[in-house]
């Protein structure tokens, strides 16, 4: 399992001290909120231990520190939430990118270990609970696990490290010069000191024993210096904080391998004090879209942690925004519950918010392209909920239009590109760009030379129902209502000409359609469909029904190109013979090509097949 997620073997290291970080975090916390818990904080730290001589390396915390059962739920089994289907796909794949992506994003960092170690060791024991437990695995699928009367508080954990392997990229981790790397590299805005106790090999431990016990106190008293600053980044001036510092803070707090796209350093004083560093990641993670997906920045309150994916400091649609939100004046031991009505925090989000959507806007125009490629369609969901911000996230669309084949466009620049007279955005929502392109709908807009925005998110279908303008300029779907490209109606002749034939294929089709009229929006098509201007379109009905919801059907109005020459010749024969049995199917077999034609689903295709192939027999 870890050599089909991880590539680089030095970041064993940076998992485990992030645990142990984790764990010192919710030991302060616990402590502060729980004054019943009789814990010593005075010194929290994590401390390294190298032994050249057995090859060990271990990391120790004074943490919070697990439970029995804690250790089997968390350690024990990896086969949650689907992890393990996750991970058999993962070694299915040959793309090494793709893997790199996953990293740390099913909770296995600890299993990393094994990339360096024959065996590992952990002993761990609860803050607050008087036995301990210790845990050990070779990583070939078991582990054996026992009860401790005695153990430190906190979690150890102690690797027997596989010999150095150059070929492959496996480092000797017992090189105080190589742990160090590490550590400066990936764990340096690590709240807490991270230490490197002296290198034992067997004469110090022999001369050790020959101390008094003076000098072993001296000995003890002489604390290690930290090998990393300490320093919380959010806390620092911007001037004073490298991108590289910045990058590698990304990497801790979302789990993710490539640098960050943009980053967002920003303060808020006031009545309500608080710093936050966010990100705006490259790439979507794999969750984006899944229900249970993680979302929201973590929060601490005066750099003491208090819970990750605080959902109440970004909305859903911003749910891919990373990072720190640092609050001055929270209550350490608010809950979610009232994190969500709390006035202050409500207030902080809609600043953040704010900051992140002028933080996209000002993006250069490359970088903003990789950004809406990989969250466009999250950050369209925000038009549903986000009134106060529509008009700045009207402005941050990017929509393929028949304008270009290859690059979107802004509803700025489409405005802009108005024909002379037009007073309307016209748009079309389908299931894939082939289909829009293909639908009768489109053909006098594309022959006079008027621009249609293209939509196939299925959220396309939500937002245009509720978003009707932009820019004093109305949200207009060709297959809906009647449209006006400047042309001149049906000439009146010509209407009552048709007239005989469209009342009686209204009441031929009447269980398909509420109305048949002639239309101006055909120029090479025999029939098109559309609805009435607030009628709900077809993929939006069939999505509700998806979501479990009733549906009334809705009848549809089948409009017929008075130019086309299978349109005339019904009209014809309609009036040669208008009992003939053959109009009804070919007024069946019009309907037809009409819903196919946009993409739509036959009632009853056998029926259709059926007689098309019996027309197509009689021609022959």
């Amino acid at each position: 399992m870890v050599h089909s997620i991880y590539s680089n073997k030095d970041i064993f290291l940076r998992e485990l001290i992030s645990n142990a970080s984790d764990a010192l975090d919710k030991l302060r916390l616990e402590s502060l909120v729980n004054k019943e818990l009789d814990v010593d904080t005075s010194d929290l730290h994590i401390q390294l231990e190298i032994d050249k001589d057995q090859r060990t390396l271990t990391v120790r915390d004074n943490g919070v520190g697990m439970s029995h059962d804690e250790v089997v739920s968390l350690i024990g089994t990896i086969a949650k939430s689907g992890t393990a289907e996750l991970l058999k796909q993962l070694r299915e794949s040959a793309e090494q990118e793709g893997r790199a992506e996953l990293i740390g994003q099913f909770g296995v960092g600890f299993y990393s270990t094994f990339m360096v170690a024959d065996k590992v060791t952990l002993v761990t024991r609860r803050a607050g609970e008087s036995q301990g437990t210790r845990w050990e695995s070779a990583g070939e699928g078991t582990y054996e696990i026992e009860t401790l009367d005695e153990a430190p508080q906190g979690t150890t954990v102690t690797l027997h490290l596989k010999p150095e392997d150059s070929e492959d990229q496996l480092f000797d981790y017992t090189a105080e010069w190589k742990v160090r790397e590490i550590v400066k590299k990936y764990s340096d805005f690590i709240a807490w000191p991270i230490r490197l106790a002296p290198a034992k090999d067997a004469k110090d431990t022999k001369d050790k024993d020959t101390e008094d016990s003076g000098g072993t106190a001296a000995a003890e008293a002489e604390t290690p210096a930290p090998l990393n600053s300490m320093k919380a980044l959010w806390a620092r001036p911007r001037s004073e904080v490298a991108q590289e510092e910045y990058n590698e803070f990304y990497k801790h707090v979302s789990h993710d391998w490539t640098d960050p796209l943009e980053t967002i350093h920003m303060k808020g004083e006031g009545t309500f004090e608080y710093e936050a560093l966010l990100f705006i990641p490259a790439r979507a993670p794999f969750d984006l879209f899944m229900r249970d997906g993680h979302r929201g920045v973590q929060l601490y309150v005066k750099r003491v942690f208090i819970m990750d994916d605080c959902e109440a400091l970004t909305p859903r649609y911003l749910r891919f925004v990373k990072g720190v939100v640092d609050a001055h004046d929270l209550s350490l031991n608010i809950s979610r519950e009232i994190l969500q009505q709390d006035r202050q925090i409500q207030v902080v989000q809609r600043r953040l918010v704010k900051k992140v959507l002028s933080t996209l806007k000002d993006l250069p125009a490359e970088q903003y392209s990789t950004f809406w490629n990989e969250f466009g369609r999250a950050l369209k969901e925000g038009l549903l909920d986000d009134t106060d911000n529509r008009e700045t996230l009207l402005d941050l669309l990017r929509l393929p239009s028949t304008h270009s084949p290859d690059e979107p466009t802004s509803l700025r620049d489409y405005v802009e590109r108005m024909k002379e007279g037009q007073t309307d955005i016209y748009y079309m929502t389908g299931e894939s760009r082939a289909t829009v392109e293909h639908s009768p709908h489109l053909e006098a807009f594309l022959a006079k030379g008027y621009e249609v925005l293209i939509l196939t998110d299925p959220v396309d279908e939500v937002w245009v129902e509720q978003v009707t303008q932009y820019d004093g300029k109305n949200l207009q779907s060709v297959a809906k209502g009647q449209v006006d490209l400047g042309a001149e109606e049906v000439p009146a002749e010509r209407t009552e000409e048709f007239a005989p034939l469209l009342s009686w294929m209204s009441t031929a089709l009447e269980a398909d359609v509420k109305e048949v009229r002639l239309s101006t929006r055909l120029t090479t098509s025999a029939a098109c469909i559309v609805g009435d201007a607030h009628d709900i379109t077809p993929t939006l009905e069939k999505m509700y029904r998806a979501m479990g919801q009733e549906m009334p059907h809705t009848k549809r109005i089948l409009e017929l190109n008075p130019e086309h020459a299978l349109v005339t010749g019904l009209r014809d024969a309609f009036t040669a013979d208008a009992s003939s049995p053959a109009l009804g199917e070919t007024a069946e077999l019009l309907y037809g090509m009409a819903l196919l034609a946009e993409g739509g689903e036959l009632t009853d295709p056998s029926r259709f097949t059926r007689l098309l192939a019996d027309r197509l027999a009689r021609s022959l």
